[in-house]
């Protein structure tokens, strides 16, 4: 399995795709599909049948996986090796 750029609960920016240039945070990360879940990106809509949970049944807007090479990280922890210099002295990441 190859490493990811991203984890849940970075901030990304869409790079390629219909939502080029939207911001989000991610919700979910599928490492088998390299897929992610960002929230308010590739909104789609399901049809639910009518349940327990949703008697009413309908039309669900909901969040599509997007591929991860479409995914560009903005913030959160950095996934570089290494130490970072401070001070003229390095120290540890953590």
């Amino acid at each position: 399995m190859i490493k990811l750029k991203v984890k849940t609960g970075d901030t990304v920016k869409v790079i390629a795709g219909d939502h080029k240039g939207t911001t989000g945070k991610i919700t979910r990360v599928y490492r088998d599909k390299n897929k992610a879940i960002v929230e308010g990106v590739n909104m789609v809509s399901k049809h639910t049948k009518p349940s327990a949970k949703n008697p009413q049944g309908g039309i669900v807007k909901m969040e599509a996986p997007i591929h991860i090479s479409n995914l560009s990280l903005v913030s959160g922890a950095s996934t570089a090796k290494g130490g970072a210099k401070k001070d003229s002295k390095k120290a540890n990441k953590a």
